[in-house]
Protein backbone atom coordinates (compact mmCIF):
# COMPACT_ATOMS: atom_id res chain seq x y z
CA UNK A 1 0.00 0.00 0.00
CA UNK A 2 0.99 3.47 -0.56
CA UNK A 3 0.52 7.01 0.09
CA UNK A 4 -0.12 9.91 -2.31
CA UNK A 5 0.05 13.64 -1.35
CA UNK A 6 -1.36 16.60 -2.56
CA UNK A 7 1.12 18.89 -3.96
CA UNK A 8 -0.95 21.81 -2.91
CA UNK A 9 -2.28 21.59 0.43
CA UNK A 10 -0.20 18.56 1.54
CA UNK A 11 -2.96 16.20 2.07
CA UNK A 12 -1.91 12.96 2.53
CA UNK A 13 -4.07 9.64 0.94
CA UNK A 14 -2.97 6.69 2.35
CA UNK A 15 -4.36 3.48 0.74
CA UNK A 16 -4.36 1.51 3.19
CA UNK A 17 -6.58 3.52 5.07
CA UNK A 18 -9.11 4.55 2.33
CA UNK A 19 -11.83 7.01 3.05
CA UNK A 20 -14.47 5.45 4.91
CA UNK A 21 -16.52 8.54 5.39
CA UNK A 22 -16.19 9.41 1.29
CA UNK A 23 -17.31 5.84 0.41
CA UNK A 24 -13.59 4.93 -0.27
CA UNK A 25 -12.76 1.43 1.25
CA UNK A 26 -9.79 0.83 3.16
CA UNK A 27 -7.29 -0.86 0.36
CA UNK A 28 -8.51 0.97 -2.11
CA UNK A 29 -5.52 1.98 -4.36
CA UNK A 30 -5.18 5.85 -5.93
CA UNK A 31 -5.16 4.42 -9.41
CA UNK A 32 -8.61 2.91 -9.01
CA UNK A 33 -9.89 6.58 -7.01
CA UNK A 34 -12.41 8.02 -10.04
CA UNK A 35 -10.47 10.35 -12.95
CA UNK A 36 -12.90 13.24 -11.37
CA UNK A 37 -12.29 12.81 -7.61
CA UNK A 38 -10.87 15.46 -6.07
CA UNK A 39 -8.60 16.37 -2.92
CA UNK A 40 -10.85 16.06 -0.03
CA UNK A 41 -9.26 18.92 1.59
CA UNK A 42 -8.38 21.75 -0.96
CA UNK A 43 -10.46 19.85 -4.20
CA UNK A 44 -7.41 19.99 -6.48
CA UNK A 45 -7.90 17.43 -9.00
CA UNK A 46 -5.98 14.19 -9.05
CA UNK A 47 -3.18 15.44 -10.80
CA UNK A 48 -2.09 17.57 -7.85
CA UNK A 49 -1.33 14.52 -6.46
CA UNK A 50 2.63 12.59 -6.48
CA UNK A 51 3.86 9.51 -4.54
CA UNK A 52 4.56 10.26 -0.92
CA UNK A 53 8.32 9.11 0.20
CA UNK A 54 8.53 9.61 4.03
Amino acid sequence: MKKWICIICGYIYDEAVGMPDHGIAAGTRFESLPDDWTCPECGSPKESFELYVG
